[in-house]
């Protein structure tokens, strides 16, 4: 966001009626990092975010994010105590409660320091000129003699010190200093930001305290478990009951109708009991006869021969420079290869939940979710109560991924409380959360490109078809499916006059959102095997083809959203490809048996390079090692980089080596860890993360470390057996 736009929104607000006693700094936060544009057309509320501090010395960060194991609890506290000058740990960071009219909810794509880091700054730095003038006025000298320091002011000289809970009440009576001026840290003097700290709830989840969605208890709460049509687009037809209600603690149990639009609910038999075992057995025990609906013939055969179809046509061109297609019918050195990916789940390891209770006078939920305004909309929408009337508090999340961003989980809870009247827990299980998710997009590619008597790219020429996000979820989705599709492999840092996408939609019944660095995930595995593919074609070295055909420093526009999306700066992308290739040891010599690929991408702003070292025996792939390097700008909690980058690392082995949804009938084949298998302690490689400590503005980090995983350990797999693996999960007949 840029600084104008923040300026010219925001207003302070200070009040001690509002929230009790004390100093109250209110400033706006975007939902995820945008441009000014962006959040001028939804017209933001200046003030969503708050600092309160108050006379006993405590310091709270009222913000609208949601906590998933990203670590923001820790982070935004980070940027606000440097600010400050205060000891970060001594920050309370708390729930903002859901309210559209006040704050922008909404936690993905990577956005929230990205977001949050200069309005935090400018908060904190407000804050802090505040209390000085106050203990200026105080001590009665001259305000340059004093200074913030360790949580409160020090004046020079004779040595006088006051917490912020003692300036707290006289700050506030003062003018609010204009953001344009508010003198900010030099970031040379930074003690907070850019030094590893400790989780800020990881004691509490340690220890188990923390409280997640699941751990929702209410007084005479019932919990309920939903039969589901296992085809997608299915529904009831009939059911009996009988058997369901004589299972000991089955209360209850009653059928809700599938929701087709918005939060997509399949709708389905709820069993109400006293325990989620009951509801479980008592699931087990219903007869159902199901309406298969439009979807029951749908499998990934039939899935991909509609891929292979539309790969014998043109497709919808999505970019053309030049005249890819004659230079590559002409060209000496040329290369074709087509790849493949699956269904993928989110599978995230606290199932889907939500509590809620709606009364004829207002609703409480419990909810964890990425998106507190959209579960109120819902509930509201149920309820047909007032909004003021619906209270949502969002819990700890065990994993989101995107899947937390859907609505279908809290419907489900409103629907049933709506009949009711009683607090209800939906509770899935994992079974259920395998074969009703919204998956990662199915997607075949066929690419084709040129190298010419140089070494250099001459031509590149990319189509996909692929069962579109977008065209899910809006009619303008379904007019331009491809916009959800392709990321930066519309604008590949790798020079060439000729360059030619297209794109054909694939069409399927198989729900389908955002996945952990969503198109990324795809897009970063073809650009990065495909170059890989031409480098051997050229005989030349992998990481040095890649730094000659990035070429000179540059700054490539984003073709996706030129207007508004950051540029690809090639000076960045090259500075992580040369450590990464540094720290890994690139050019020495392997040990027998042992093969070592690379691969680098620009996604969320961020810039990520992975080497992989990898051995194949018997067919089976194991990943020894994996050395990355990622400039996400100013890293604020290195420690927290490192996890976040460690923790995409696993997701995206899950889906390199293991994980596959496949379609049969209609319906999900896999139904739980054993047919959707994660790597296991054992099998995890070792991997260092080596953090680049940028001064640019802090991008996104918990997606851009997954996409150059899948490729890495690919083009290792290559450098050792001269196998290519063009389709995912690694399969043990494509080793062969």
């Amino acid at each position: 966001m840029t600084t104008s736009l923040l300026v010219d929104r925001r207003a302070f607000l200070k009040t001690g009626a509002a929230v009790g006693a004390g100093l109250l700094v209110g400033f706006h936060l975007p939902a995820s990092a945008g441009s000014a544009e962006e959040q001028e057309k939804k017209k933001p509320n200046p003030l969503n975010a708050w600092v309160h501090i108050t006379p006993d010395n405590h310091v709270s960060l009222l913000l609208g994010k949601s906590e998933m194991g990203q670590g923001i609890m820790t982070a935004l506290p980070m940027i606000l105590a440097e600010e400050l000058s205060l000891d970060w740990s001594k920050v309370k960071v708390e729930q903002a409660p859901t309210n559209p009219a006040i704050y922008d909810h909404g936690t993905g794509g990577s956005g929230s320091v990205a977001g949050s880091y200069l309005p935090l700054r400018q908060a904190g730095a407000a804050a802090r000129e505040m209390l000085i003038s106050a203990a200026a006025q105080r001590w009665n000298v001259n305000r340059d003699t004093c200074k913030a320091v360790d949580g409160g002011v020090l004046h020079g000289a004779r040595k006088d010190f006051l917490t912020y809970g003692e300036l707290a009440e006289d700050a506030a009576k003062l003018p609010i200093p204009d953001f344009h001026t508010v003198p900010l840290k030099n970031s040379d003097d930074f003690t907070i930001i850019g030094h590893d700290r400790k989780r800020y709830e990881g004691s509490a989840k340690a220890t188990g305290k923390a409280m997640f969605g699941i751990d929702s208890r209410m007084p005479g709460m019932q919990f309920a478990v939903i039969a589901r049509c296992p085809i997608f687009g299915g529904r009831v037809k009939s059911y009996d009951a009988a058997k369901a209600k004589a299972v000991r603690g089955v209360q209850d149990v009653i059928s809700i109708d599938p929701v087709s639009e918005g939060a997509f609910s399949a709708g389905g038999v709820a069993v109400l009991a006293e325990n989620s075992w009951a509801a479980m057995q008592g699931r087990k025990a219903l007869e159902i006869t199901w309406d298969e609906g439009p979807h029951a013939a749908e499998s990934s055969e039939w899935l991909r021969k509609q891929f292979l179809e539309n790969a014998g046509k043109p497709g919808k061109v999505v970019r053309n420079d030049g005249d890819a297609d004659t230079t590559i019918a002409s060209a000496a050195k040329k290369v074709e290869a087509t790849y493949e990916f699956p269904f993928a789940a989110h599978a995230t390891m606290e199932p889907m939940n939500c509590t809620v209770h709606i009364r004829p006078d207002g609703a409480e939920a419990w909810v964890p979710t990425q998106a507190p305004q959209w579960a109120q909309d819902i509930i509201v929408g149920i309820s047909k109560l007032p909004r003021e009337s619906v209270v949502v508090h969002t819990t700890l999340m065990g994993g989101g991924f995107g899947r937390r961003y859907m609505g279908d989980f809290v419907m489900e809870a409103a629907q049933i409380s709506k009949v009711t009247g009683k607090p209800v827990q939906v509770l899935w299980t994992r079974e259920d959360d395998m074969q009703h998710d919204f998956y990662r997009p199915a997607s075949y590619h066929k690419l084709s490109g040129a190298v010419d008597a140089q070494g250099n790219l001459a031509a590149w020429k990319h189509f996909q078809t692929s069962t579109s996000i977008d065209a899910m979820w809006s009619k303008e989705g379904k007019e331009h499916p491809e916009n959800s599709e392709f990321a930066t492999a519309l604008f590949i840092p790798y020079a060439t006059p000729n360059y030619r996408v297209e794109y054909t939609l694939a069409e399927s019944g198989v729900p389908r959102a955002w996945w952990r660095s969503v198109e990324h995930s795809s897009s970063g595995f073809i650009v990065e095997c495909f170059v890989d593919e031409l480098a051997a074609a050229a005989g030349a070295d992998p990481y040095e083809f890649r730094l000659k055909l990035i070429g000179d420093d540059r700054k490539i526009p984003d073709f996706t959203n030129p207007k508004q999306g950051k540029p690809l700066d090639t000076a960045r992308q090259k500075g992580v490809l040369k450590l990464a290739a540094e720290k890994a040891g690139w050019g020495k010599p392997m040990p027998k048996g042992v093969g070592r690929g690379i691969a680098a991408y620009f996604s969320f702003e961020s810039y990520t390079a992975c080497v992989a070292d990898v051995s194949v025996k018997n067919g089976a792939v194991r990943v020894h090692r994996l050395v990355y390097a990622v400039d996400c700008g100013r890293p604020i909690n290195p420690e927290g980089v490192r996890a976040q980058v460690e923790s995409a690392a696993i997701y995206a082995l899950s889906a390199s080596l293991h994980d596959a949804i496949t379609i049969k009938g209609g319906r999900v084949e896999q139904g739980n860890f054993n047919t959707y298998q994660m790597p296991r302690m054992p099998d995890t490689p070792k991997t260092e993360v080596h953090v680049v400590m940028s001064k640019e503005e802090p991008t996104g980090i918990g997606e851009p470390g997954l996409p150059v995983v899948a490729a890495s350990v690919c083009n290792a797999i290559y450098a050792l057996t001269k196998k290519r693996i063009r389709r995912l999960p690694i399969r043990k007949e494509d080793l062969a």
